[in-house]
């Protein structure tokens, strides 16, 4: 069974590694210091995993800000629920905001526009 995450978590997970990407690809630019060519190649193609990152965490933020904050029945932690189903962060208890859903097994698919 594949184990489910937060959506706020996984897409600031998926940021934190553009940054090491980033620095990895960087650094790769050291193994051709003779080629000033393929450094300047590398360290834009690093630049940009960084800024990348830069705008994921702003959009994240901003998507952020607009979710619902409820109370974790599990941990009692406040925790924010995007889209009709999700996961408490801190205890990965399954969250619903739909009264339809409560009680259903726990399925991402919810969240789709059918």
């Amino acid at each position: 069974m594949k184990k489910y995450q937060n959506k706020i978590n996984k897409i600031r997970s998926f940021a934190l590694a553009l940054i090491f990407i980033g620095f990895v690809v960087m650094y790769g630019a050291i193994f051709f210091r003779e080629n000033p060519i393929l450094v300047i190649i590398f360290m834009t193609l690093g630049l940009i995993c960084m800024l990348g990152s830069v705008v994921v965490y702003g959009w994240i933020g901003l998507l952020s800000t607009r979710a619902v904050q409820v109370v974790c029945p599990g941990c009692g932690k406040y925790t924010k629920v995007l889209g009709r189903v999700d996961m408490c962060m801190y205890c990965n208890e399954p969250l619903t905001l739909d009264p339809a859903l409560e009680g259903k097994e726990f399925d991402q698919t919810y969240n789709k526009k059918k």
